[in-house]
């Protein structure tokens, strides 16, 4: 790793704001060490791209020998997040938190260092703030938070534009704020890291820790204390300014119950041309002169290359391997399926129309997709072409499935009982 990581780290496209860069870069450059968190609210069992760019940059920061702390916000779940939501999160059980909690943190693993030297130090803040009473952390934390400040901040603006806010969500960034004191005092970390739309959450942290600092030491003459930063990533968007990780069947996820590694690397290898260059900037670690040439070059073969080393980030060495194998034998007209993306659904009896087969299944969204496909020679069935919305498909003799094909890159396949 480059000495100076930061500024390898802003050629690479991580860096997009922070508390102080002239100081933290100093302080990195001097080649001291510091301690350093990013904090994940279990919302859901599993990760999901929006989580990437945070996570490279804590192994890039692990790797230059700081220590890095994972917080799983076992209470901040219990609350939720406002930050970019329309409306109130859904409120989760113990139970389905327990329950992600621990999936959250196996998946983290993928991304994270947990062995040999400098492994990854993993915290759940339930086991500090759930020991206060309301009262008791209304009166150490919440005193020291202005409401019109705190309505300021885009995170509840917005939210009061859409719609209203509750009073619990008004909680969550005091929640939020009081993990950044609690961890300095803990394990000395003087560095938050996030997504850019934990800019506000970041900055209340900070600001928290000096107001709790300066009634501990009775005034601002006493500078032994730290200094504390906050700094974070870009949330990775498209070209044209859309969210990363949307398909048509939902959010692009990290597990591979919930989105097929086969998924993942379609995901990526159909991105438009302007972003790959970025996504292997961000997720990859080849040399940036290669890249560049790479994507001057060969488009088609730097698609493929970033959509491989992502895959392999997240799905390990053998899942990568394993989709190209398939990508081959499905490019190559081979009708065998066998390593084909499968739906959940199950054609119930020996045969069954065509429109309603590729409907069924969740291969297109609406009928009149479907017949617009057909019109346009776009679909096929274990590589005949579907010449007509009325085509009857039937369980083939030799096997209990058919591999469904649309456009020139989707394939899926479907079984039949």
């Amino acid at each position: 790793m480059d000495f100076d990581v930061l500024s390898a780290l802003d050629s690479r496209g991580y860096i997009h704001q922070c508390t102080n860069l002239e100081r933290i870069t100093e302080i990195f450059r001097s080649g001291r060490k510091i301690s350093f968190y990013l904090g994940i609210d279990p919302t859901a069992d599993s990760l999901h791209i929006g989580h990437f760019c945070a996570l490279m940059l804590f192994r890039y920061l692990q790797d230059a020998g700081h220590r890095g702390i994972l917080l799983i916000g076992g209470a901040t779940a219990m609350v939720g997040d406002p930050s970019g939501k329309s409306d109130m999160r859904q409120m989760l059980t113990k139970e389905r938190l327990e329950h992600n909690l621990q999936e959250v943190r196996e998946v983290a693993k993928r991304f994270v260092r947990t062995e040999g030297d400098n492994p990854a130090i993993f915290v759940n803040n339930a086991d500090w703030i759930n020991k206060y009473s309301y009262v008791d952390f209304m009166r150490h934390v919440g005193v020291h938070f202005n409401i019109n400040t705190m309505l300021a901040a885009d995170a509840y603006a917005n939210r009061l534009k859409e719609g209203g806010l509750t009073f619990l969500e008004m909680g969550y960034m005091p929640m939020q704020a009081f993990d950044f004191v609690h961890l300095y005092e803990e394990y000395g970390c003087t560095l938050q890291i996030g997504g850019s739309d934990q800019w506000g959450n970041i900055v209340a942290g900070a600001a928290l820790q000096r107001k709790i600092r300066f009634l501990e030491m009775e005034g601002p003459g006493n500078n032994d204390a730290e200094e504390i930063f906050g700094l974070t990533c870009p949330l990775l968007l498209t070209k044209d300014g859309k969210k990363m990780g949307k398909t048509e069947s939902g959010t692009l996820w990290v597990a591979r119950e919930k989105t097929t590694a086969y998924d993942f690397y379609q995901y990526f290898y159909n991105v438009d041309d302007a972003d790959v260059e970025m996504l292997l900037k961000l997720f990859t670690r080849i040399p940036l002169d290669e890249i560049a040439g790479l994507c001057g070059s060969d488009i088609i073969r730097a698609k493929r290359t970033m959509a491989y080393e992502i895959t392999k980030l997240v799905h390990g060495e053998a899942g990568a391997d394993q989709v190209l194998e398939a990508v081959k034998s499905l490019f190559t007209e081979d009708t065998s399926g066998e390593n084909a993306p499968e739906s959940e659904y199950v054609v119930e009896g020996p045969e069954i129309n065509v429109v309603d087969l590729f409907y069924n299944a969740g291969f297109v969204e609406t009928k009149s997709e479907m017949r617009r496909l057909i019109s346009q020679n776009g679909a096929a069935v274990d590589g005949n072409r579907c010449a007509s919305p009325d085509d009857i498909i039937s369980k083939p003799e030799e096997r209990d499935f058919v591999l469904l094909k649309k456009g020139k890159k989707n394939f899926m396949k479907v079984r039949f009982k």
